[in-house]
């Protein structure tokens, strides 16, 4: 997600994968360090908005990076793409036999030496109450997808669970307290275990975790502070304190990061990129994601319930060019949902050349006329769509401009809705998104170590229940992605993603612009930052000065 949510098997994602910018200038101290620094301080500026740090209540990506400061899962992955043990002591696997022969058993053994930062022992026991917790109908968590084909979990003992499943699922490693799209982490019982819900309690804004850092206090609106967890299991974290900082302006970030009054700005959008270039002793890093930019249409709100508006939407928009001039070139052009460089691309689906001349005949055949000013009508009733956007992200305010220029051309009206982060992304009932409240959005989605889409396209994982905000639903999208879930094998999971594809390019819920590059600028003192494109906090016990 960036919602949140992302968030991959290929050796791609290596720390600087297409190169970092970095510059010296020769101001560091006699340690070879800068004299800007505050010793064993890591400040941090972000111009997202947390709503929680409780992990299964979230719905950014912002949210997810500020909890892996505090909480744990139970398998991470390096800049690699390789699984790696953390809550977990070891990868279950077919080979190794943490993952039965029929697919339909689990098995996890955890590490004894953890305890949660109030010095209670972790356990099984608390896994086990996650997992119940985010099935608890009465928790607003926002998808359930993968943890709803669990029959059962068994704890034999403290440093054993099971997952009992329905069928085999593919994505299970990566989605069970793992890098997926929605990383929710381990939660403690004996903090949570009298909720009724988990929905409005303290915890939410000062949480306990098993992480390498604990929350000492949250200022909403303004900067969250950490302090090192001097007994986390995985070793004593270098660094003494974290800062995140809220900024809502990345301009003002920026400018910080230039005055060296910030070491980190994460998540920084494109828009921003060419003022990050060139400050001395600042790395730029452009880290290869599972992720995409698009326009997310309504497809259950006219005139974007037409497949012909959404088709000549998406051939209308000249993606090259638009990722260039919004974003740099920071961004790879779409064709659908899946990265060219994950093992589930296919090359032969989709376009990111723009048809102008196809996209006037599609309109032409939906009954849309070209009227006064250039924009379409049919019936009396003009062609204007409402197009909305993150308000606090000065990319989104830009590309939207520019698509409303391309969309002109053939005889399509924008009007830009802005909206803040923590309001466009927000729960059900709540935010724009997962309340159906827009015609067209412009979406960003990080996704996880696996190819698995489902959770944006499966009908079941319409709002409530799920990712799927674009309100898509068919039966061939649902047997595809049953194919692609209900697998461990590659080839069959590969085909199964080529007809995902194809039923995406023919059916356009969203019409796919770019996928996206993390672009993390950090101050070169900064040792063993490794961003893996998913949890770019995932190793923060071992970040020095």
């Amino acid at each position: 997600m960036i919602v949140r949510r992302s968030l991959w098997t290929f050796a791609l994602l290596v720390a600087c994968a297409t190169g970092c910018t970095r510059t010296g200038d020769g101001s560091g101290t006699s340690s070879g360090q800068h004299a800007w620094l505050v010793p064993g301080t890591l400040r941090i500026a972000t111009s997202l908005t947390p709503n929680t740090l409780n992990p299964i209540l979230s719905t950014q990506q912002i949210e997810v990076q500020a909890e892996a400061l505090a909480f744990d899962p139970l398998i991470g992955t390096d800049p690699d793409g390789r699984d790696v043990p953390i809550l977990a002591s070891a990868v279950p696997t077919l080979e190794n036999g943490g993952i039965s022969r029929d697919g339909l058993t689990i098995t996890y053994h955890l590490r004894r030496n953890v305890k949660w930062q109030d010095g209670a022992p972790f356990s099984s026991r608390d896994v086990a109450f996650t997992y119940h917790a985010i099935m608890n109908p009465a928790t607003l968590v926002t998808t359930r997808h993968g943890y709803d084909d669990i029959t059962r979990v068994d704890t034999p003992d403290a440093y054993t669970v099971v997952f009992h499943l329905r069928h085999p699922f593919g994505p299970a490693i990566h989605t069970f307290f793992g890098p997926s799209d929605s990383p929710y982490f381990i939660l403690p019982e004996h903090l949570l275990a009298k909720y009724p819900d988990l929905n409005h309690i303290p915890f939410n804004q000062e949480p306990v975790g098993t992480g390498p850092f604990k929350v000492a206090r949250w200022v909403r609106g303004d900067h969250i502070e950490y302090v090192a967890n001097d007994d986390y299991f995985l070793g004593k974290p270098k660094l003494r304190r974290i800062e995140l900082q809220l900024v809502p302006d990345e301009n003002t970030i920026a400018n910080e990061l230039r005055a060296h009054e910030v070491d980190w700005f994460m998540l920084a959008s494109p828009r921003v990129y060419p003022n990050l270039i060139g400050i001395p002793g600042i790395d730029v890093r452009l880290v290869p994601m599972n992720g995409f930019d698009a326009i997310m249409f309504n497809t259950t709100r006219a005139p974007l319930d037409d497949v012909r508006v959404r088709q000549a939407i998406n051939l209308a928009i000249d993606k090259p060019r638009l990722s260039r001039e919004a974003t740099y070139g920071t961004t790879i052009p779409a064709t659908e949902d899946i990265p060219s460089q994950l093992w589930a691309y296919d090359p032969h689906v989709g376009t990111n050349r723009p048809n102008v001349p196809k996209a006037r005949a599609l309109l032409d055949a939906a009954g849309w006329r070209v009227g006064s000013g250039g924009v379409r009508v049919r019936n009396g009733q003009r062609l204007v769509i409402g197009l909305a956007y993150r308000s606090d992200s000065a990319t989104d305010k830009s590309r939207g401009v520019e698509i409303g220029a391309m969309l002109h051309d053939v005889g399509i009206g924008i009007e830009l809705k802005g909206y803040t982060s923590g309001l466009y992304y927000g729960p059900p009932g709540v935010g724009i998104l997962a309340s159906g409240k827009y015609d067209g959005a412009l979406y960003t989605w990080y996704s996880g170590i696996d190819p698995d889409d489902s959770t944006q396209l499966l009908c079941d994982q319409r709002p409530p229940n799920g990712y799927n905000w674009a309100r898509y639903c068919t039966p061939e999208m649902d047997a595809a992605q049953r194919a692609a879930l209900s697998h461990y094998d590659r080839p069959t999971r590969k085909r199964a993603y080529a007809v995902i594809q194809a039923l995406l390019a023919r059916d356009a819920p969203y019409a796919y612009l770019w996928w996206p590059r993390q672009i993390e600028a950090v101050d070169s003192d900064l040792q063993n930052f490794r961003p893996n494109g998913i949890i770019e906090t995932w190793n923060a016990w071992q970040w020095s000065f």
